[in-house]
């Protein structure tokens, strides 16, 4: 009937498939509701496709279905009808399809090899089997041969064949010896995939007479042998090494194709002395991890449940010392079918519409086929409710009639699915499976679950009802399931009673009642407690219960989570456990564990087993939890709670902390409720509506607080509108045209009931608009769109639920969005204070036009160029704020001799206005800043040329240079100043007319109109003649006067020794009149004109630079390099301050100040000058 079928992918039970129906309509797993509903075949067992058989033993082909009414069966041999009847060997097993063909009573297997298939029948549909291919084993002898004796050299290849004979199924193969013992394998001989016996490189002890191969048949359980086969293995010195050489397989490429899902074998075996090592690559990729394995010393890969992916170039590399040798192994996965979406059975309703989708997948690509109760569904009996596309059958408004057997073949060159998936339709008034009055029993505070399985075509509504004639149950309060079963999540006392479960559909109605009880929970008041006794005394340990007068408890006591040892010392009573002449091996963790049909409970103490008895101090501890709390005057917003007081453990328990869980909003959430004195054992609560309360008490003494106690039982308070609205209500724009209301939501005990919703409500300030109100959902945020820009709203928010709305809210004021401001500034004005600081104006904006929140003026200023240089550079804009409705605003850091140009906007939240119109302004000449560098060059006798830089910031135009110099004795005073003009053109000059060999101190600036800049110093020397330089280095490298230099020093020393000590005793010095004469070039008189002092300048600065600090090689010094330290001068540093006395910069460059004129020290020598006079 078809070329290739496939094995059903249900083989399983009625009560399995009833479970994978895909439908609305779920049949529930009930015995007797099986029995009842009309069901087409299903196929449950069946003999595998390719069936080998054992010809010695009866042939049993199996066929089992199921379905009501129960079908019949029939069989097609080799595609016709198998008349069973007609042949008294074969017989069919009663109420199945399992033939039996009797060989063992003269029958012949070969006689009924073919292809079966197995077809179950009933009103509803036919289901078909697959094709069972009926073969039965063989296993036939060896072949005679005659075998010659192998003789090998040593160190050679051999490969000894096997060749076992053909049989049904394969046989498994394996050498041994006479002595029906395995002969050894190792890297250098194995056994072939093939059977053949390998030998990488013979050795003498490979020689012997019995290498047997065997063939074991294991469906006949036969093992056949081959003739034995002789190796002699002769010896040649030296043997000789060789590389390695493939013996299998041959060539330097191969191709295998392997089946998806099955396990990939690929060899290599090489010959080759040394043995050679086998290594496997994959070319372009990686061997999968996790399913690829190595076998036989790694000359078979070995990889499990191959796949498309594992497609590829597979390289073996042999490889021993003397080279190596590679075979490349093209492997190619195919695939049978296999299933990417099974049909499966449907249940429909009459009317109903459905689908069937049979997909698989394949290489190639397996083609589809339906077939309909057996029959190609070509030629099937029509049905209008049935449409085939492709892979998938549509189903529209079925009827009874369409219940049939659909079977799918997926099949290509590979092999076949096949898979039977009926469409049942049934017409069926409710039923309802769950025992009536059925008794279920829960602990209070625990969920309970009250089932109502049910059954219908159309499938039934289910609706709940609490008594016989209550009203229908809705609310959060209750959970239904699509089961039929009614949760209640927590259940309470008021829980209890009885429930009426009702299914109807358009056949008819029934209805099922159960009852449910809620028992107290099982409570230990009174745990065991840690124990410290001594050894041969007598413990006790109590577990005093709290339980439901209807529920029987059992208490069970363990030791270190095991049963009691079975000592009589241990005595177990009612409510305690006591143990008589205690030892050491009764340390330990002992649980008293109490148990009820309906719940469980436990608690522990430790027993520790101690030499002497402890010391008899007082131990002061946290207090015990308080226990046994209960609930009593119950009222819509209030509640008494009373509880039993812990152990205080020996330090007074002062207060108690009462908390709550609302197990309904925040279910683990424990929350302060309030306080009360330690002498107090009951409080008075407040409770809020629509919350489910449990509480729990702290017990508080000096030592700090208890664990809390166990949770009281649950109260569920009423529902009531909202006593409160929301907090933090906002209103502030996003966009332009909109108004964002946001507010912090109430918390979920806040809510007062259920149905929580807020009423947001907005109205234009200062305009005679009524309000606008919107209700949304439980949310934190609402938006007003189409606003104008900027105005001001009155909003507020108030919370309701489903019981009514809250107390009026207050009003808050907010403004719709922001925009960018429209106007800029007006009436810009810049008034230069001084060359580094500007003052600049402008009018405000109109409030109207900032369309926003004013938050500033911001100035945007830039240097156009500096007007010394006339040169542009790139253009840095800088930009200060100004926060509030300023009008003016000063900028600072601007940079003398300059050109500028800024530009005034408003700011608001939304960003910036437009800019005013660009204001250009300059700033007045300053004094320059120092020469860049001064360098002294080609000294001569008589002469120094002198070469600088013009100053890095001129800040204006440069009138001139001065020159000032001055000699240096060789004590470091310093003789006549003498002062030049430059022109500020010049670079260099050439000073002429010098003393020969006489060191000169340099002070170089440059002046704008201003005045003067910082100057830079430098000092050289000029040079002697050659003689005198010769005769200097001649008594320079003499004994003798390096004898009376160090005479004339140590005397120096003694005597400034002396002049200290004298001075020390109120010696006079003429330092006032030296200092006198040789006064400060620098100091000027009081101006007349404004009154105001010249600088003044310490005499140390006169000193010329100090041994260590002389000039480099090169001349040249740095501004950098010529400024002087703080350290050196131990001054302050004047600031620089404008006109409104605000400070403009952090410090000026130290100015060296110039020395005073004459030859003479400007102070008493110090030791330190006397000993460079001789240096």
């Amino acid at each position: 009937m078809m070329k290739k079928m496939s094995i059903s992918t249900s083989k399983t039970s009625l009560v399995l498939f009833l479970c994978q129906i895909i439908s609305a309509l779920d049949v529930p797993l009930d015995s007797k509701l099986l029995e009842e509903l009309s069901q087409p075949p299903t196929i449950t067992q069946q003999s595998p496709k390719d069936y080998i058989v054992d010809p010695r033993e009866n042939i049993v082909i199996q066929c089992e279905a199921k379905g009501k009414p129960p079908p019949s069966f029939s069989w097609t041999r080799n595609g016709t009808h198998f008349d069973i009847d007609k042949d008294a060997q074969v017989t069919m097993k009663p109420n199945s399809g399992t033939l039996v063909i009797n060989i063992m009573n003269g029958g012949k297997a070969e006689a009924y090899e073919g292809v079966y298939q197995c077809t179950a029948r009933n009103e509803r549909g036919a289901a078909i089997s697959n094709n069972i291919v009926i073969r039965p084993s063989r296993s036939p002898l060896w072949t005679k041969e005659k075998l010659e004796p192998n003789h090998v050299r040593e160190g050679d290849s051999l490969v000894l064949h096997c060749r076992p004979p053909v049989g049904l199924p394969p046989p498994i193969i394996f050498w041994m010896d006479n002595a029906f013992q395995r002969l050894p394998q190792s890297e250098r001989v194995s056994q072939g995939l093939n059977g053949d016996l390998y030998f990488s490189n013979v050795q003498p002890e490979d020689t012997r007479e019995d290498y047997i191969c065997y063939a074991r048949f294991n469906h006949t359980q036969t093992i056949q042998q081959k003739q034995p086969i002789s190796v002699k293995v002769f010896s040649t010195k030296p043997v000789t090494e060789r590389q390695p050489v493939l013996l299998t397989p041959t060539g330097s490429t191969s191709t295998k194709v392997e089946l998806r899902g099955n396990v990939l074998l690929l060899e290599c075996i090489a010959a080759g002395l040394p043995t050679p090592v086998i290594r496997w690559i994959k070319e372009g990729g990686e061997l999968p991890a996790n399913r690829t394995f190595f076998e036989n010393f790694k000359k078979t890969l070995k990889i499990i449940d191959v796949s498309e992916a594992d497609s590829g170039n597979y390289k073996c590399i042999a490889r021993n010392a003397l080279g190596s040798v590679h075979h490349v192994i093209s492997v190619t996965v195919k695939a049978a079918p296999y299933w990417i979406t099974a049909p499966r059975n449907l249940v429909l309703s009459p009317g109903e519409d459905g689908t069937l989708i049979c997909r698989a997948n394949g290489n190639p690509k397996p083609s589809i086929s339906w077939l309909a109760n057996g029959v190609p569904i070509a030629i099937a009996p029509e049905d209008p409710s049935r449409k085939v596309d492709g892979d998938t059958i549509i189903f529209s408004h079925v009827q009874e009639r369409s219940s049939a057997v659909y079977q799918c073949n997926a099949s290509n060159e590979y092999g076949y699915l096949l898979a039977n998936a009926f469409v049942n339709v049934l017409a069926e008034p409710p039923r309802i499976l769950t025992p009536a009055n059925k008794l279920y029993q829960v602990i209070a505070d625990s969920p309970a679950l009250l089932d109502c399985a049910y059954f219908g075509s159309p499938k039934p509504e289910i609706e709940w009802f609490k008594g016989v004639k209550g009203s229908i149950l809705r609310g959060n309060e209750y959970v239904f399931h699509d089961n039929g079963t009614l949760e209640i999540p927590v259940a309470q006392k008021n829980n209890a009673g009885t429930y009426t479960c009702v299914a109807r559909n358009e056949l008819g109605k029934i209805q099922n009642e159960v009852q449910l009880e809620i028992k107290d929970p099982t409570m230990i008041i009174k745990q065991p407690e840690y124990k410290v006794i001594q050894r041969y005394g007598q413990v006790s340990f109590e577990c005093i219960i709290k339980h439901d007068s209807t529920l029987l408890p059992t208490v069970t006591w363990l030791k270190d989570n095991d049963e009691l040892p079975d000592d009589e010392r241990f005595l177990v009573g009612k409510d305690n456990l006591t143990i008589m002449n205690v030892t050491d091996k009764d340390d330990g963790t002992y649980t008293c564990i109490v148990n009820t049909t309906l719940d469980s409970v436990s608690a522990s103490a430790v027993l520790t087993v101690v030499a002497a008895p402890p010391t008899p101090a007082i131990i002061y501890a946290r207090p015990n939890p308080p226990f046994d709390l209960e609930l009593t005057g119950q009222l819509e917003r209030s509640i008494d709670l009373s509880w039993i007081p812990g152990d205080e453990n020996n330090s007074p328990i002062t207060s108690f902390v009462i908390e709550f869980e609302d197990a309904l909003h925040e279910p683990g959430v424990w929350r302060y409720q309030t306080e009360v004195p330690g002498s107090q054992t009951t409080a008075q609560l407040k409770l809020s509506p629509y919350v489910n309360y449990s509480f729990r008490v702290i017990a508080v003494n000096r030592i700090g607080r208890s664990q809390p106690s166990e949770p009281s039982e649950q109260y569920l308070t009423k529902s009531a509108s909202p006593d409160e609205n929301p907090a933090n209500v906002q209103g502030i724009g996003s966009e332009p045209d909109n108004l964002v209301i946001t507010w912090e939501p109430l918390k979920g005990f806040q809510s007062n009931g259920p149905g929580l919703q807020y009423k947001v409500s907005w109205r234009q300030k200062d305009v005679d608009d009524e309000w606008t109100s919107v209700i949304v959902a439980n949310v934190s945020k609402y938006i007003v769109s189409g606003t104008p820009t900027f105005v001001p709203y009155e909003v507020k928010v108030q919370a309701l639920n489903d019981l009514g709305y809250a107390p009026e809210p207050s009003e808050v004021i907010g403004h719709s969005g922001e925009d960018l401001p429209m106007v800029a500034p007006g009436n810009v004005q810049v008034h230069v204070i001084n060359s580094t600081l500007a003052k600049v104006h402008w009018d405000p904006v109109p409030l109207k036009s900032v369309r926003g929140h004013l938050q500033g003026y911001k100035i945007y200023y830039w240097k156009v160029q500096s007007l010394s240089r006339r040169s542009r550079r790139h253009i840095e804009k800088k930009i200060l704020t100004f926060r509030g409705n300023k009008t003016f605003g000063m900028l600072p850091g601007l940079e003398p001799y300059s050109s500028y140009k800024l530009n005034v906007r408003v700011v608001n939240g939304k960003g910036e206005g437009p800019a005013s119109p660009d204001k250009v302004f300059k700033t007045p000449e300053g004094v320059p800043s120092s020469p860049s560098f001064l360098k002294i060059t080609n000294p001569t006798l008589d002469s120094l040329t002198l070469e600088w830089g013009s100053p890095t910031h001129p800040n204006g135009v440069l009138t001139s240079y001065t020159l000032k110099f001055q000699p240096i004795n060789n004590t470091h005073e310093l003789g006549p100043l003498v002062e030049i003009r430059i022109p500020a053109n010049e670079s260099s000059l050439i000073l002429k007319n010098l003393n020969y060999s006489t060191r000169y101190k340099f002070y170089f600036n440059a002046q704008t109109s201003v005045g003067s800049g910082s100057q830079i110093t430098e000092e050289a020397v000029t040079i002697m003649d050659e003689a005198m330089a010769s005769r200097q280095v001649d008594i320079a490298t003499q004994g003798w006067f390096i004898g009376l230099m160090c005479a004339v020093a140590l005397l120096i020393l003694i005597l400034l020794i002396v002049c200290f000590i004298r001075r020390n005793k109120g010696g006079k010095y003429p330092v006032k009149e030296k200092e006198d004469a040789h006064a400060d070039p620098e100091i000027q008189p009081m101006k007349e004109d404004d009154g105001t002092f010249g600088e003044y300048s310490d005499a140390e600065d006169h000193k010329p630079l100090k041994k260590g600090s002389r000039t480099p090689s090169d001349r040249t010094v740095k501004k950098e390099d010529s400024d002087d330290s703080l350290v050196d001068y131990g001054e302050g540093v004047n600031g620089q301050f404008n006109e409104d006395g605000s400070f403009i910069g952090q410090y000026s460059g130290k100015k060296e100040k110039e020395p005073a004129e004459g030859n003479e020290s400007s102070e008493a020598p110090s030791p330190v000058n006397a000993m460079n006079s001789f240096v």
